[in-house]
């Protein structure tokens, strides 16, 4: 991709996150897209054939930083050296999720897609925590999938009750409240 096309793509990643800090996901039109991000109808179907496709995008550039396996030295924390340590590892991911564009993203309908892509993400990370001698005959499927709507609800419950509260004790009451499989490191 050229840079002009880099810039493009940008402009409408950008334009689409500020909308959806107003307007339902369902209520957002390509044009008000097109609108915001002052390009034309062809540069944005070149760069996403639907909707849908921006939102899996967005959701997955978000994914690609927050969930990278390899910490950097950010403006808030700095958890470089830390991988491996699942407690860092989970309040760096926190931190993220807190002080970039998603909470704007986790309102109404936009909020449901968004959860339901970082469930499918989160998985990987999650598998890496549990204790293969702990599951006691269940399924390790099954305890992915607790785990993870665990953590999705310990997210909403987090920013939307108590943004106060730090990463670092949320990671806290996430660990501790599924202690039965994520063991202590």
């Amino acid at each position: 991709m050229d840079r002009r096309q880099r810039k493009s793509r940008k402009a409408i990643l950008s334009a689409f996150s500020r909308l959806l800090e107003r307007k339902s996901y369902s209520r957002i039109t390509v044009q008000e897209i097109i609108d915001e991000a002052d390009v034309g109808r062809t540069t944005f179907y070149a760069h996403f054939p639907t909707k849908d496709d921006l939102l899996s995008e967005l959701c997955r550039e978000i994914f690609d930083h927050v969930l990278s396996p390899v910490l950097e030295k950010e403006s808030t924390h700095d958890f470089r050296g830390k991988e491996g340590d699942a407690e860092k590892e989970l309040v760096h991911i926190l931190y993220h999720i807190r002080e970039n564009e998603i909470p704007r993203i986790l309102k109404g309908e936009s909020g449901e897609l968004f959860f339901r892509y970082f469930r499918s993400r989160i998985a990987p990370f999650l598998k890496g925590l549990i204790s293969i001698e702990d599951m006691s005959g269940i399924p390790e499927e099954y305890i992915l999938h607790q785990l993870s709507g665990s953590l999705v609800s310990t997210i909403e419950w987090w920013l939307s009750e108590k943004p106060e509260e730090s990463p670092e004790k949320i990671a806290y009451y996430y660990l501790k409240s599924n202690s039965q499989f994520i063991p202590e490191r």
